[in-house]
């Protein structure tokens, strides 16, 4: 089944709301599917030729994130992908460049871009948006291995690729890529005036408590409007380990407290997941107090994380902010987090709500 089609069925079934943008774009996303599946060859017994790929860029909550996973749907297992959120990727990138200088290579970006390749001929990342110099650094170099490979590059952004590292320092080395990504990369935007994201969570309640059988309800409603009973475990892997999300779609994520601060996490985990979702639901966070003083150490410093990042939070929890963590060693440097708690309350925080965008790692490997 082609893409367009799947985007029929899945509108008549009432799994999406049918866009007229969206619906734009499905050719570009059927031509690719067609092409990727059969890739043109030069002579009988030659190797297929390199397919160009696509760059989706538009707002926030336009369906970016739901279009590439429509189309990796379509495609299925017909050729071989790896489908990442753009920062895992290039979180991944750096630890694979430390682990092949550790051997004593010269120049590391060539094997990393070989490994990559073997594994996949599709890359399918979401949500491009480079803001770190070192990441910027080694992206031309890196693709224009990718490219070279034959591996197609399929992605989102909220910008459009001049725009990308914007303001960034050393920009003009950076401008190559710009070049190589218009040259490999149809580059399509999704000019959707409507967000599809933006009204399930304005006005929303954002904190819940006491931990009861209605407020459990509305955490699952909550959870049942964003994820649309489509979410999938994910890992994160941060400096070679995993960060285990229970459950995660479209950028949203879901998680106990237990499960985010019960085990032994640090300040880099808790910056992975901020960097990586966009909207979190915690269940059942409990009263705080020197009996369980590690764990709400490693709960201010999530609510850190998220807070700077600016992550949607929804939250339910066993008493209001003020009143979880009362007394014991650690509560009065907890006000700081109580009060942002309290902020993060308001119907107009979050990155949502600046245009930020939302990611989907569909892969259970972020």
């Amino acid at each position: 089944m082609d893409v367009a089609s799947l985007y029929d069925s899945r509108a008549r079934e009432g799994r999406l709301k049918p866009d007229s943008a969206q619906r734009a774009l499905l050719p570009y996303l059927d031509r690719l599917q067609a092409e990727i599946e059969d890739p043109p060859r030069r002579g009988l017994f030659r190797k297929p030729q390199p397919v160009r790929g696509l760059y989706l860029w538009g707002g926030v909550g336009r369906g970016k994130s739901m279009l590439m996973d429509l189309f990796l749907d379509a495609l299925g297992s017909k050729v071989p992908t790896r489908r990442q959120h753009f920062h895992a990727f290039m979180q991944w990138v750096q630890a694979a460049l430390a682990r092949v200088r550790a051997t004593g290579a010269e120049d590391a970006i060539l094997p990393v871009a070989d490994e990559i390749a073997v594994e996949a001929r599709l890359l399918a990342l979401d949500e491009m948006q480079v803001t770190d110099i070192a990441d910027a650094m080694i992206l031309g170099r890196l693709f224009q291995r990718l490219w070279s490979q034959g591996v197609t590059l399929l992605t989102t952004s909220n910008r459009p690729p001049s725009d990308l590292y914007k303001d960034g320092l050393n920009r003009a080395l950076f401008l190559p890529f710009i070049t190589m990504i218009e040259q490999n990369c149809e580059v399509v935007e999704l000019a959707s005036p409507t967000d599809h994201r933006q009204g399930r969570l304005v006005g929303s309640q954002r904190y819940f408590c006491p931990v009861n059988a209605e407020t459990r309800a509305a955490m699952n409603a909550l959870w049942a409007d964003l994820a649309h009973g489509q979410a999938k475990p994910a890992t994160l892997r941060v400096y070679g380990r995993d960060v285990e999300i229970p459950a995660f779609h479209n950028g949203s994520a879901r998680a106990s407290f237990y499960d985010l601060c019960g085990r032994p996490l640090g300040p880099a985990d808790y910056l992975a997941l901020a960097g990586t979702v966009r909207v979190l639901l915690i269940d059942e966070i409990p009263r705080l107090s020197s009996e369980n003083f590690n764990q709400a150490r490693r709960f201010v410093t999530l609510i850190d994380a998220l807070y700077e990042a600016r992550v949607t939070l929804f939250a339910s929890a066993a008493a209001s902010p003020d009143r979880l963590y009362v007394e014991g060693e650690g509560s009065f440097e907890f006000a700081r987090t109580a009060s942002r708690l309290m902020e993060m309350q308001a119907a107009d925080w979050g990155r949502v709500t600046e245009g930020q965008g939302v990611a989907e790692p569909s892969a259970t490997k972020l």
